[in-house]
Formats: C-alpha cells, structure tokens, sequence
C-alpha cells in the first residue's frame, strides 16, 4: 500500500506503480503538492482552450479568460487578428480588464490610468513627461503576449510555454473527430449566449474523467433523466459504441444503441443539412456522424465536450457543449461551459437546442446537478486519515481472476486511435491518468531513471 509522505521520487514511483495497475491513491487526487505540480507542470505547458472565433466578432471585441491562475485578456485587433495578454497592467500589476466581454479602443488601468491598444502597446501614460521624463521607452511597457496562440476549427488555444509542441501536434487525431463536431456544416460553429460558469466543490482531475472518459456512470447518476423521458429508456443505453482512445490524453466515446445504429441520423439535424454533412466530410467520417447518437469526450488536461440528443418539449434535439474545468485548488473547480450550434441551422432548431442545452447542462440543469453531488461527496473524504492507503479502481481493462483483457480493441474502425467495442471501459481513463503523470513527474524522475 502506499502511504503518501511527501512528493518526492519515492512517492512518484510508488504512484507510477499503482497506476500501471489500475489504481489510483485517493490521497493524490486533492494533495496540495500534487496541486502544485498539476499548476505548473500541467496547465503551465499544456495547450489550453480559451473560447470560440464566434465570441470575437469585430475589431476591438474582447473576452477575458483564464488559464488556471493565469489572467487572460483575448482581443481581436484592427487587423482582424485575435491576440491573447496576460490580463496584467504592466505598470504595478493590477488586473487590467474585469469585465468578461465587450468591445474596446483602449484598455485602462483603474489604478494609475496607463492605457494599452488592441495591439497591447502602452498608448497613454497619466502626467506622463511630469512623472517619467523623456526617458520612458513605451515599447518596453507593452502588455506580457501570452507565449504561443493557436485554432482549430474556430476552437482558439493557448499556452504558457514557449516551447509547447505546435497546436495541431497536440490535438494530433482529435482533429478528425472535430472536423465531425465542428467542420461538418458550412459556416462552422457558432457560439449561442455567453459562456455560464459557476463553482463546485470538485478536483479538475474528477471532473474531466467524467466527461472525458466515464459513459459508466450515465446509467446510475443520471437515472433521473430517464425518468423524465430526456434520454433512452434502455438502462444500458450508455455502453452502446465504442471508445476510442488518441495520444496525449485525448479520447472519446461514441455512443449509438444496440443495433450499433443510432434511431436519430444525423443527430437529429434538419434533413436539409444532411448534403452539407456529406460535402464536408468523409465517407468514413459521415459513417459515424449518421450512425452516432452521442459524443463525449475530452482533451487533455480539462477541456471536455459533449454532443448529445435531448428531448425538448416531446422533440429529440442535438447541440454541443464545450466546457473546461478551471481549478481553484486541489478541490474546487470553476466551470465554463459553452453552447455551440451550426450556424447553418434553421433558427427555430437554433431555440429549441438552447433550451434543451439549459435545462440539461445549465448550472441548473438535471445532469449537471447529478454530477455536482457526487463530485462534492468525492472530496468531503477524501482529507480522511484512512483515505492515506486506499485506492480507487481503474482496472476493468484487465481481468485479474484470469489473466485475460475484458475488452480487446476492435479492426477496421473507420477512424483513428484505439478503439474499443464498449464505451464501459476504463482504458481512456488510464490513459489520461498516464499523461498526467508523465507531466507532474517529469524531471523529477527522469534523473533517476537516467541513472538506471
């Protein structure tokens, strides 16, 4: 067993150990130290999403974001070109723009009035020549650019890193799989309202494991919307289809119905959309997008999403949800969550979706109140004395009673990653939980497994 001292090589070792087994020590997933390499090692050199192209919409428009502890001020200057900056004045450091979103010429400080443009230059100093002279160089006092800025599919990235990978390096195969969410219709996406966002008591590392990787959990937690006639009677309705597992930690599920079929096409959008869908897409991308009645997943470390069909008013209705697990510690999260439609849709489908997306995934919503409760009941134990050598299971990819894989992945599934014939499988889960641990370990371990 393995009782948690301090994060040092030992203890990292011990925990790579457990995890190649399937096991997860409860005491790491709400450790403070742990936190802390998760802040650094994790959200300070991964990709992270910020928003949609469709929230900045003319020059001057901005949106103001996070990345974990990190301000974010995304603007789309006069150019037409979206930047992000560290949402810091340059001058003593307080934080430049609260609001969330909205349109500007110049961004002021509230404390001393030094003033910046949509291109983050320092455009106006108060008393300026009084207070500094002629020797202040404005040049040197611009905004802090965030260090790399990226898209795909109107999705808009950041890093902390200098030296991140490139942007479509990281999605890697993800990207075909949002070329389905995302590129099938002409137009793209379109991002409907602004983004909600509430906090919960919950550990970012639970949180993305639920959506990305945990179809197991539908048929339990979420009970109460079979009942209430939003989603297949069926109690096994959640383990039709497959799970596919990328690189990086990425993965999805994609769910479809005993038949392997899925009763909606299309997820239930207008048949006059269908010729766009086969235009922008592959045959073997239309395979799956026809026959798919959910997918759900996620992209390491805490950007998730979900494209379901709901029951709205006695109508079956698809959106997608994009949302992202802000930590605020080791044990509370704030999350963003996004509504996006295809701005080829009728208006009418347009409403009914939005109101289908509020009264699921809202921070009302019955799914999302399910879920809340449960990540709350995970963290309210996990401080116990008794918790220092428990562990959690992640191992029904092994059958240890017989040596023997429960799931073995399937041939010929028309896309890429590693697909496997249920989505009741924790194989996704163990590989998010792999690249985590890759990056909170890495050049911890590395000097001693050097040595070896």
């Amino acid at each position: 067993m393995l009782v948690k001292d301090s994060v040092n090589k030992q203890t990292l070792q011990k925990l790579k150990e457990k995890l190649d087994k399937g096991l997860m020590p409860q005491w790491a997933v709400t450790d403070k130290d742990i936190y802390e390499l998760e802040r650094r090692q994790i959200f300070g050199k991964t990709w992270q999403f910020l928003g949609h192209e469709s929230e900045l919409k003319e020059p001057g428009s901005y949106v103001t974001r996070w990345i974990a502890s990190d301000p974010v001020l995304l603007v789309k200057t006069n150019s037409g070109e979206i930047k992000a900056f560290l949402n810091s004045c340059t001058h003593r450091g307080a934080h430049l723009c609260t609001a969330d979103f909205g349109k500007k010429k110049t961004f002021t400080c509230p404390y001393h009035g030094w003033s910046f443009n949509l291109e983050g230059e320092l455009v106006g100093v108060v008393s300026g020549k009084k207070v500094y002279g002629e020797k202040m160089i404005k040049d040197e006092w611009g905004l802090r650019p965030i260090p790399k800025v990226g898209m795909y599919q109107g999705l808009i990235f950041a890093s902390l890193d200098h030296q991140a990978m490139p942007l479509e390096d990281y999605l890697g195969d993800m990207k075909w799989y949002l070329d389905i969410l995302l590129g099938r219709s002409d137009g793209g996406m379109e991002v409907r309202g602004v983004p909600q966002r509430w906090t919960a008591q919950a550990n970012w590392k639970m949180t993305q494991e639920n959506f990305a990787s945990d179809p197991y959990h539908v048929q339990t937690n979420h009970r109460s919307t079979v009942e209430l006639g939003i989603s297949p009677s069926d109690p096994n309705f959640a383990s039709y289809g497959h799970q596919i597992v990328l690189g990086n930690g990425h993965g999805l599920s994609i769910m479809t119905s005993a038949t392997g079929k899925s009763p909606y096409k299309y997820q239930t959008l207008p048949e006059s959309m269908w010729p766009m869908f086969q235009r922008n897409l592959s045959p073997e991308q239309n395979e799956i997008f026809s026959n798919a009645t959910v997918f759900v997943g996620g992209m390491f470390p805490n950007l998730a999403f979900d494209s379901p069909v709901h029951g709205m008013e006695g109508e079956m209705i698809n959106y997608l949800n994009l949302r992202i697990w802000r930590p605020l510690g080791p044990d509370k999260v704030e999350v963003w969550c996004w509504f996006l439609i295809d701005k080829a849709a009728p208006e009418e489908y347009k409403e009914k979706a939005y109101k289908s997306y509020v009264g699921s995934f809202g921070p009302s919503g019955t799914l999302e109140q399910d879920d809340t409760e449960v990540w709350a009941r995970i963290i309210q134990v996990s401080d116990a004395l008794m918790m220092e050598d428990k562990e959690l299971s992640y191992n029904n990819v092994n059958n240890y009673l017989l040596g023997e894989d429960v799931f073995e992945p399937v041939e010929n599934f028309p896309g890429p990653g590693v697909a496997y014939p249920s989505t009741y499988t924790d194989n996704l889960a163990r590989s998010i939980q792999k690249r985590w641990f890759e990056l909170i370990s890495k050049g911890l371990l590395d000097e001693e497994e050097d040595s070896q």
